[in-house]
């Protein structure tokens, strides 16, 4: 893995929950995210398992063939303490800006206040000018489907966007970022031994998305199921074929510095959606 430690240090001016550095390594820059110490009584494990999430949910979304923020899995030495790290390349620049969904919501409807419900979402989008209303609902539905096969749970309206050319004043979705609540990072790996195929498939099943619909958190799989809102039929249509479930598998297996126990975690887990989605995909692929 590769040692961050010694990388040049700037100040860093990135949101979010996580305990964060910003570093230069090889001349790009870099939002290196460390692991958070636990919250929760009784919990053995020293952090989080968030930098795996980010790595392989981003990772799962590369290989579907999303545009994607580059990510690596490294160390970094604080405080006589080695810790594993996520570096999330950072694919701004002096000319292309981020410009979150929640600074567009904000800019859009000034007497409403825009959260997660699903209805304002699909208002925003209809209602801006910026942005290509059919290419960012197809984006956007896009998104969820992997997010359903990942399980996760916190895409909220600051965690996706778009990425502002300040010449052009265009705005496109931008790639893929924020994947750290994918894959149940707070499941440690005494918990993931005891897990048997029913309560797997629970897991798998009882996943909840940030977005909601009528003031309740969506569930990915029921929702997809129900098969009720054609723009996620459609996601799952152009999408499906590009689901390389082996490739995926063997992206996991051959990262070095996670138990074998997770592994074969993360690969049933995302298998168990995997299957769920193919079956509508055969039921939904004709009509």
């Amino acid at each position: 893995m590769i040692d961050f430690t010694n990388a040049i240090e700037e100040i860093n001016n990135y949101k979010g929950s996580e305990k964060k550095k910003t570093l230069i390594y090889n001349n790009k820059k870099y939002l290196v995210k460390f692991p958070d110490p636990i919250r929760e009584k009784n919990k053995n494990i020293s952090y989080i398992n968030n930098a795996f999430s980010e790595y392989i949910g981003s990772n799962v979304f590369k290989i579907v063939g999303f545009k994607t923020q580059n990510t690596i899995l490294g160390k970094y030495r604080y405080n006589g303490k080695e810790k594993i790290v996520c570096a999330c390349e950072d694919f701004t620049d002096n000319e292309n800006v981020l410009y979150e969904f929640e600074n567009l919501a904000l800019s859009t409807n000034p007497d409403k206040k825009i959260e997660t419900e699903l209805n304002d979402i699909m208002e925003v989008m209809e209602e801006n000018k910026m942005i290509d209303t059919e290419i960012t609902k197809q984006k956007f539905w896009d998104m969820f489907a992997i997010d359903s096969i990942i399980g996760n749970t916190d895409r909220h309206n600051g965690n996706w966007g778009f990425l502002l050319n300040k010449t052009t004043k265009k705005a496109e979705f931008s790639p893929i970022y924020d994947c750290g609540s994918a894959l149940n990072p707070m499941l440690e790996d005494e918990q993931i031994k005891k897990i048997n195929e029913v309560e797997l498939k629970n897991l798998a099943i009882n996943c909840y998305s940030c977005i909601k619909e009528d003031g309740k958190k969506i569930n990915y799989m029921s929702f997809i199921k129900q098969k009720k809102n054609e723009e996620c039929n459609n996601a799952i249509k152009r999408l499906f074929v590009n689901i390389d479930i082996n490739k995926i598998k063997i992206f996991i297996d051959n990262i070095d510095c996670i138990s074998n126990t997770r592994k074969e975690f993360y690969k049933k887990i995302i298998e168990q959606r995997y299957n769920i989605i193919k079956s509508i995909y055969e039921d939904i692929k004709g009509a």
